[in-house]
């Protein structure tokens, strides 16, 4: 049995550009659905956040129109609610790589607002690029591999083949002309290949040991490659 790191936002909301404080967490299925895949494989999974915060999940995300319906929703909500892990978060600044097979990042916009410019985060994305063991991040994640930069300025991540949430997805959730930023432009400012599939649709992305997914519908496949790699 290995240990697989799963890093979440510590955000509650994230600031839109004229100010508002947009209600968000961490994206329900894009952490059930991984954990429920690892846990069925006999893999212990470990949380971590900025500052050790009990991270909170985004309301909407447990609606039923996000989860195939009511009973797709009361699934999600039931494995949130039996992942313990949530509640006894480690701080992401104390965390060793070194006691993980893997790490693992899911989405919401939650880390728009925080892991985007966490160095701590940014530092552990770039030793688990570096190490070569199984890095995932599904969605809004990637946010977080812009705080991945070296001592030259650049993006640890830079030429790699990467999906993320793309700014049609974001038009289409109605929240592109409220943000102060849009995920897929700062990516390929960072220098990624940004490779986008249909909206909604699963897509996932696998470069060396980083395996990203574009969307909440990816998380399941990529959760599938990541085991693939820990095989």
């Amino acid at each position: 049995m290995s240990k697989i790191l799963f890093v979440l936002t510590g955000a509650d909301h994230w600031t839109l550009a004229d100010g508002t404080l947009h209600p968000t967490g961490f994206w329900a299925e894009e952490a059930a659905a991984p954990y429920e895949a690892f846990k069925a494989a006999g893999h212990e999974v470990v949380v971590a956040t900025p500052g050790g915060v009990v991270p909170t999940v985004d309301k909407g995300s447990l609606a039923p129109d996000y989860n195939g319906g009511q009973e797709g929703a009361d699934k999600v909500a039931s494995t949130l609610a039996s992942m313990t892990e949530l509640q006894q978060p480690l701080k992401l600044s104390e965390v060793n790589l070194d006691d993980y097979a893997a790490v693992f990042y899911p989405g919401g916009h939650g880390p728009m607002e925080d892991l985007s410019a966490d160095a701590d985060s940014g530092r552990l994305l770039t030793l688990a690029l570096e190490s070569g063991k199984p890095l995932g991040v599904v969605c809004h994640g990637p946010a977080a591999l812009l705080a991945a930069t070296r001592e030259d300025g650049s993006n640890s991540f830079a030429g790699y083949r990467i999906s993320a949430f793309t700014n049609a997805e974001e038009t289409q959730a109605g929240l592109a002309d409220r943000a102060k930023w849009l995920l897929q432009d700062r990516l390929v400012e960072a220098g990624v290949d940004f490779q986008e599939g249909e909206p909604w649709a699963p897509k996932v992305v696998v470069d060396r040991n980083l395996v990203t997914g574009q969307n909440p519908a990816s998380s399941t496949p990529l959760a599938a490659e990541l085991l693939k790699k820990l095989a």
